[in-house]
């Protein structure tokens, strides 16, 4: 109780005052349990939790003393900090636009420019920032795609992409500091009156989209006579898609009036993400009464983009991140090589599909490997290009996609863009992005991904080192023939596994070889009929998650769809074998 008195008398805003105070009132000590046995942790993703009291959630309190923690760690880190400032954004839940200002006046007060954005501001909008102003680091206040109740606290490091160790732990140890330190925040007009506020107006907005667009991997001479109809979920991305689309030259753009404006309620969706069953709903019915060419999505952030195309049958469906990765990944890479006559730098993550490496492969062009997550798919980018060998697009099964090098994190908006070029290159043509994906798939076999999440018991031993103990030999009857251990970093050959036929130099004399990634409680089967199994433990909670990929070659005689039944055959065999094989009671 000394915790939560001391953090009433901290708390600036009423509102928590009030709801922490009721909580003491009704004697709920589950809910104070909660909210005050630890604080929320600060990672490489930031800062995300629940909008309420406490320190393990989120509130202006939290916000202030994050802010500050990351301010301190700033000064003592990153050269000219103070001078060089802090891209500040936010997206349009409730409490975002509060928090951005909190943010802002916390820096402020520590001598550190801010660079505030005006109104809402997509995601990758306040990423481009730091690179534009060379600013020290950025925040957006955002939780993209989560649940209405949450917010969270990404920050961006003075390279423009998300930050990765060693800084996560520094500034979470400058947090603790400040949480037990007094707070000076200044109001907003305080920063301004002593110059350490600059607004971004329109005219930010104005050089993002105009960057973007003089992209030559984002321009095209096709017609554009491709149809589409859109959603921003209830987001921040309607205005600039909006902008970006028409000047992009394409005329035929309906948007879904209902999902147009920012709405931290988000009314219309269950969930906003644009993954989850019935979020697109509304925008396929749109395009079904426009009979629109594309049905495509920004999730509530706009760092995110998805697409559904009418099938075979006429019946519009959702393409996959795999699948929107893979065809966007193929089309930089040949329009790089059009453009400037070098090989384009791709990669993706651990449980994206590895037809994108197929694919790098078909072009001669070299191709990288991450961790989950687009902190490490574009930090690693920046190590891996060459002058010879540019980065020009990466992404992650997760419907995130970056292409070219304006933007270093993942940018619904421009994959907007690109996959219209695409889209409407191949119309032109008489195709359509299923044909174009046919044209992959029987060049480099049938690629079908699936994941599943496995709820375990509390009492549960750590999955990871069960299977350490008695790793499978065989899964759905194929045997396995190389395990990745991402926690050990050791890469484990069978004497059965043909190494030539991926590529890999054959000698067997070495049946262990060295991982070159950050440890991860991770590992990977792959298997004779060159499936692959992924299982990747929660850190947080009594879970497993399961990423699973099959490869079937394409039989000349045999259609798409029959190929895709073949696949999904298989897949359904892998999964059930595999689960079946799990631990997990």
């Amino acid at each position: 109780m000394d915790d939560v008195k001391r953090w009433l008398s901290r708390d600036p805003d009423p509102k928590t005052q009030r709801e922490l105070q009721s909580l003491i009132d009704n004697n709920n000590q589950h809910e104070l349990t909660s909210r005050f046995k630890t604080r929320l942790a600060f990672g490489t993703a930031g800062l995300r939790g629940e909008v309420g009291a406490g320190p393990n959630r989120m509130n202006r309190l939290v916000i202030q003393e994050t802010a500050t923690g990351l301010g301190h760690y700033l000064l003592k880190t990153v050269d000219n900090a103070a001078e060089r400032g802090v891209v500040v954004g936010f997206d349009g839940r409730i409490d975002s636009r509060q928090f951005a200002h909190d943010t802002a006046g916390a820096l402020a007060a520590l001598g550190i420019k801010v660079f505030l954005t005006a109104d809402y501001s997509p995601t990758p909008l306040v990423a481009f920032g730091v690179r534009h102003f060379d600013a020290a680091a950025a925040v957006v206040v955002t939780a993209s795609h989560n649940p209405p109740q949450y917010n969270g606290f990404k920050v961006y490091w003075e390279n423009g992409a998300q930050i990765i160790p060693p800084h996560d732990a520094g500034i979470a140890e400058c947090i603790e500091i400040a949480a037990q330190s007094t707070l000076t925040i200044y109001s907003l007009e305080q920063a301004e009156q002593v110059g350490r506020l600059e607004w971004l107006r329109t005219s930010f907005y104005d050089t993002y989209r105009d960057t973007l667009l003089g992209d030559p991997l984002l321009q095209s001479s096709s017609s554009k006579q491709l149809s589409l109809a859109y959603t921003a979920m209830h987001g921040v991305g309607a205005p600039l898609a909006e902008h970006m689309v028409r000047q992009s030259g394409y005329r035929h753009f309906a948007q879904v009036n209902a999902q147009r404006y920012p709405d931290g309620t988000f009314p219309t969706v269950n969930f906003p993400n644009p993954e989850e069953p019935g979020a697109m709903d509304k925008v396929i019915a749109l395009a079904e009464e426009r009979k629109a060419d594309l049905a495509c999505a920004n999730d509530p952030d706009a760092d995110r983009f998805a697409v559904a195309a009418p099938n075979q049958l006429g019946h519009y469906q959702m393409l996959t991140g795999d699948q929107v990765g893979c065809l966007l990944g193929d089309y930089a890479l040949r329009k790089h090589k059009t453009l400037f006559g070098t090989d384009g730098l791709v990669g993706n993550t651990i449980v994206s599909s590895r037809l994108l490496e197929m694919v790098a492969r078909g072009h001669g062009a070299p191709y990288y490997q991450t961790l989950t997550g687009f902190k490490w798919l574009t930090n690693v980018a920046m190590e891996k290009q060459t002058k010879e060998n540019l980065f020009v697009f990466a992404y992650e099964e997760a419907l995130g996609y970056t292409i070219g090098n304006n933007v270093w994190d993942k940018d619904g908006l421009s994959a907007l863009i690109a996959f219209l070029n695409l889209a409407d290159e191949l119309r032109d043509e008489g195709k359509t992005v299923w044909d174009q994906l046919e044209v992959l798939y029987r060049q480099h076999g049938f690629y079908l991904n699936a994941q599943r999440s496995i709820a375990l018991s509390p009492e549960t031993p750590p999955i990871g080192d069960l299977l350490r103990q008695s790793p499978p030999k065989s899964i759905a009857n194929s045997d396995v023939v190389r395990i990745d251990d991402l926690k050990s970093l050791q890469r484990i050959y069978s004497p059965l596994h043909d190494r030539s036929q991926q590529g890999e130099n054959n000698d067997t004399s070495d049946s262990v070889e060295a991982i070159d990634l950050p440890a991860s409680d991770v590992l990977i089967y792959f298997l004779k009929d060159h499936s692959r199994v992924i299982v990747r433990p929660s850190g947080t909670e009594p879970k497993i998650k399961c990423y699973y990929e099959v490869i079937c070659p394409f039989d000349s005689e045999k259609s798409f769809s029959e190929m895709q039944a073949i696949a999904e055959t298989k897949m359904a065999a892998l999964i059930h074998a595999h689960q079946g094989s799990l631990p997990t009671h």
